[in-house]
């Protein structure tokens, strides 16, 4: 397992942007598929956005898709999220989440594929 921490939510407006960051401890950044997922009160946490242990594949849920980025820094040992274009229903806690050691480019996308989770960081959005 890893520690991971993320940062960057907050309260925005719709339309507004944010960048929320996932730092994780050891040296071990580059050999790990991260994931963001989020979850709204009364709901089940949903799988947002994940990127591959080489950074060279990425996939997003249907309601982010052309709105969000994902993004890893192996030399930071940081991941990205860029929202952009926020709404009302993107409002949730937002964790990060890494499935350890995983080389394939097939990343998963449901909550009990990863062994390795964030605090959780609130995004909310007003309109």
């Amino acid at each position: 397992q890893v520690q991971l921490a993320e940062s960057g939510g907050g309260l925005v407006q719709t339309g507004d942007s944010l960048r929320l960051s996932c730092a994780a401890s050891g040296r071990t950044f580059s050999k790990h598929a991260m994931a963001w997922f989020r979850q709204a009160p009364g709901k089940e946490r949903e799988f947002v956005a994940s990127i591959s242990w080489s950074a060279l594949t990425t996939y997003y849920a249907d309601s982010v898709k052309g709105r969000f980025s994902i993004s890893k820094d192996n030399v930071k040992y940081t991941m990205y999220l860029q929202m952009n274009d926020l709404k009302p229903e993107d409002t949730a806690v937002y964790y990060c989440a890494a499935k350890t050691f995983y080389y394939s480019d097939a990343v998963p996308d449901t909550p009990t594929e990863f062994d390795s989770w964030g605090q959780g960081t609130q995004v909310t959005v007003s309109s």
